[in-house]
């Protein structure tokens, strides 16, 4: 019995060398952690249980029954991260470069399988040089295998990708289809295609890095939502992450404890500039209204002009979507539309009540927004604010012009209470167009036409640039002080809290992609 309870000791050493000494030794050297290093600083301290230590492939080709490694370049289990139970697949890069074998996608499968059956989230630690190719069809049947699992489990349990490391090829697309990417600066790099075969059909001579690196996806494609310093930063963001976010769709948004104090904030009350072209910062109204160093910012360096993020209020988790003013005028463009219509499907899916800070002149004019499709895109964040049936609630802080007005969580599109403060302005256009329009006639036929335009353009000021006339229609709930926001805010999600919305009986909606 000491003899087999030995062999067995030898073998779990084995396994948790990986490739051996040498390559983990040249993993660290490029500043790298290796895969068991990383799950030892996500988990909670001695909770991780591995599953499929001592599987090998079983590939015979090219002489690969001759190199064997036990785990087969990746690390499968399960344990908790603060408290709750999570599943997690670490890909080792010292095992054949991490790519993706049968046996390899196999185990990945069953962690999917597992967190899909006990309504818990999957998160992938992916370091993989892609498809091995000694395997040929096997490994990329391996990778639909896992692609078809994302897809059945979207909206079902969370799914979380940090990439540490190469993401290449067919290794793309099972994180694009995950609900957030977090990529590592200066260490890893996604693309369908790398430099070498981009220079041999286009031309083109570009870096692994400026190609697909994580400042490239953080404000070019949008492709990631996170970009770290390092893989340690990576892995406390992703623990963060996982607080705001409940363990499947049937679960509340989780809360921490709160107790109640003062929650007035006067700040706001002189936020908003004098001067209704003057920009100011959105962020300044998140923070003033949020629980205190709460505000976990997504997609923080793309399409800057959206503001989308997790927070909590009065302890209870939410999501943000906010104009910002202090970018582009805060308009609605084609990657501001698909960035919040992204998160608000993801909020909607988990549960999580959406509150929408409006301050947005229109939608982006021009050809190069219409040649490249801001109506169907614009129309994604209208189609997710429609479908929405959480919690919504929407403060107008200052513009709310034309068919933005709208998209941004309208009334007339099923948000449950809308509240303004005394800056709104909310109307077809702005002031001076509408008086142009308007009262072109009358402007023109005028001794003193620039006169007359400013008397018409105070008119309809008076007239709409304000929350009143909104409010005695039902649109606008309430008008309220800014510094009573935060106040109201807490109160309102509180009534709302059993809200009950069903949709009609249908397969699936079609969102127009």
């Amino acid at each position: 019995m000491s003899s087999k309870i030995k062999t067995l000791e030898a073998k779990i050493e084995e396994a948790k060398l990986g490739g051996g000494k040498k390559r983990i030794e040249a993993h660290h050297k490029k500043g790298k952690l290796t895969a068991r290093e990383r799950l030892h600083f996500l988990m909670d301290e001695g909770s991780f249980e591995e599953i499929g230590m001592l599987v090998t492939h079983r590939a015979t080709d090219f002489g690969m029954d001759a190199e064997k490694y036990l785990g087969d370049g990746v690390v499968t289990g399960y344990g908790t991260i603060n408290g709750r139970l999570v599943y997690v697949f670490a890909q080792d890069f010292t095992v054949f470069g991490g790519s993706l074998s049968e046996t390899h996608a196999k185990k990945i499968c069953r962690i999917m399988d597992l967190a899909m059956q006990n309504g818990a989230p999957v998160i992938g630690l992916n370091d993989s040089g892609g498809a091995r190719i000694q395997e040929g069809v096997v490994s990329l049947g391996g990778y639909a295998d896992i692609f078809y699992r994302n897809t059945l489990a979207s909206g079902v349990i969370p799914q979380i990708s940090a990439i540490m490391g190469p993401c290449a090829g067919g290794a793309v697309y099972s994180p694009a289809i995950t609900d957030f990417i977090m990529m590592v600066e200066n260490n890893s790099y996604m693309f369908v295609t790398g430099p070498n075969v981009v220079k041999t059909v286009t031309h083109e001579d570009v870096t692994s890095e400026e190609l697909g690196g994580a400042v490239t996806h953080a404000t070019k494609s949008g492709v990631t939502h996170f970009t770290c310093a390092n893989g340690l930063e990576c892995i406390n963001l992703l623990r963060n992450l996982l607080s705001y976010i409940p363990q499947n769709c049937e679960e509340p948004a989780p809360s921490v404890p709160y107790e109640a104090a003062n929650e007035l904030r006067p700040e706001l009350d002189t936020i908003i500039p004098e001067n209704p072209n003057q920009p100011y910062d959105m962020h300044e109204v998140i923070r003033a209204t949020v629980d205190s160093g709460t505000f976990l910012e997504v997609h923080k360096d793309f399409a800057e002009n959206i503001i989308v993020g997790f927070a909590r209020l009065a302890g209870k988790s939410i999501g943000i979507v906010a104009n910002q003013p202090a970018h582009l005028a805060g308009v609605l463009d084609i990657h501001a539309s698909t960035k919040a219509a992204r998160f608000v499907r993801f909020c909607d899916c988990f549960n999580i009540p959406l509150l929408v800070f409006e301050d947005v002149p229109g939608f982006l004019p021009g050809t190069d927004q219409e040649w490249n499709g801001i109506i169907t895109n614009g129309a994604k964040l209208l189609f997710a604010f429609s479908e929405a049936t959480v919690p919504r609630i929407t403060v107008i802080t200052r513009k709310a012009y034309g068919g933005a007005y709208d998209v941004m969580n309208s009334k007339h599109i099923g948000a449950d209470m809308n509240y303004a403060w005394p800056t709104a302005e909310i109307a077809v256009m702005g002031a001076k167009g509408a008086a142009e329009i308007i009262f072109k006639k009358e402007i023109s036929e005028s001794p003193n036409p620039e006169q007359k335009l400013k008397e018409k353009e105070q008119e309809y000021i008076e007239l709409f640039a304000n929350p009143y006339k909104a409010a005695e229609h039902g649109y606008v709930d309430e008008v309220i002080k800014p510094s009573d926001t935060r106040k109201k805010l807490i109160t309102a999600f509180q009534m709302l809290e059993n809200k009950v919305a069903k949709l009609p009986r249908k397969k699936h909606a079609n969102i127009p992609l």
